[in-house]
């Protein structure tokens, strides 16, 4: 086995997010300036903030996200702008908990962008699972073009909106509201290969017709085509999970398929996001990224 680094990357609380706090099931957090309250069942500990202050949430959600519900204060908006991470992003509350946004794919995001400002050569950049697109805005800001797909048309035109609050409008990306395998074998027939790759599987999921997606059934034919999709150069490659359970090193395993090939590096460990007061991390999932 190769040596490689496990690490935990953490989202510190900024002028555009804050994790104000968690714990009993639960977290607070500030979206610029909207403050909502919703499930998490990682934050297995005690609150540190009192009831008062959760209860001045300007949002918030209630029950299990199958068939929970948002409750809001008065004159609660459509949707909100905030900054993050240096990109300007339409919010919104939507089902199952979201917002658009997972804010701890910042360290993420940041790793991309520096790996393509220094590769100092064109690099094309496939998304999949691409959801509102913060990833591929990321990335188009670096200077590459990108291919994002999602197989949810209200993402894909989530997505797109913010391309336009972030001036990328122009940029070269290509919108596909497509099944990802499906996608994918059509591209390898077409020989489209890809530089980097990012993706963010969900556990259970359908695709634009109704294909269904399980993790445990469908994640190792999704890797190898990625893998078959690969250029003969590629510059990075990187893995996202969180509702699906699996530890960061089961996605290790599967990007030694690259460094096998090309050597390089992978680096795994977990997501996390810092409370306000930084005593405490929430745990927000895993990754795993191989570079070049």
């Amino acid at each position: 086995m190769k040596k490689n680094e496990s690490q935990i990357l953490v989202t510190q609380p900024s002028v555009g997010y804050e994790l104000l706090d968690s714990g009993e099931g639960e977290k607070l957090e500030r979206f610029g300036n909207i403050v909502v309250a919703r499930p998490d069942p990682q934050s297995l500990w005690q609150k540190n903030l009192s009831p008062i202050e959760w209860q001045k949430a300007d949002a918030t959600f209630s029950g299990q996200k199958e068939n929970g519900g948002w409750s809001t204060k008065k004159n609660f908006p459509d949707r909100w702008q905030i900054n993050f991470g240096g990109l300007d992003l339409w919010l919104r509350l939507s089902a199952f908990k979201h917002v658009g946004l997972f804010p701890e794919q910042l360290g993420n995001w940041e790793w991309c962008a520096n790996l393509i400002k220094n590769s100092s050569r064109k690099i094309s950049v496939l998304n999949l699972f691409a959801y509102t697109g913060a990833a591929t805005l990321a990335a188009l800001k670096a200077g590459v073009e990108v291919c994002h797909l999602d197989a949810s048309k209200t993402a894909i035109n989530w997505a797109k909106d913010n391309a336009l609050l972030s001036g990328l409008e122009q940029a070269p990306v290509r919108w596909i509201v497509d099944d990802a395998l499906a996608f994918l074998k059509r591209e390898i027939k077409r020989d489209h290969l890809y530089d980097a790759i990012i993706m963010d599987p969900p556990a259970f999921g359908h695709g634009p017709n109704n294909e269904l997606w399980k993790i445990e059934k469908n994640f190792l034919e999704l890797v190898n085509l990625c893998f078959q999709l690969t250029s003969k150069n590629p510059l990075f490659v990187l893995m996202n999970g969180y509702a699906s359970g699996y530890s960061a090193v089961a996605y290790q395993n599967n990007l030694l398929l690259w460094q096998d090939k090309f050597g390089g590096q992978i680096e795994v460990g977990e997501l996390a996001i810092a409370e306000s007061n930084g005593q405490r991390l929430l745990p927000a999932g895993i990754f795993a990224r191989f570079h070049s």
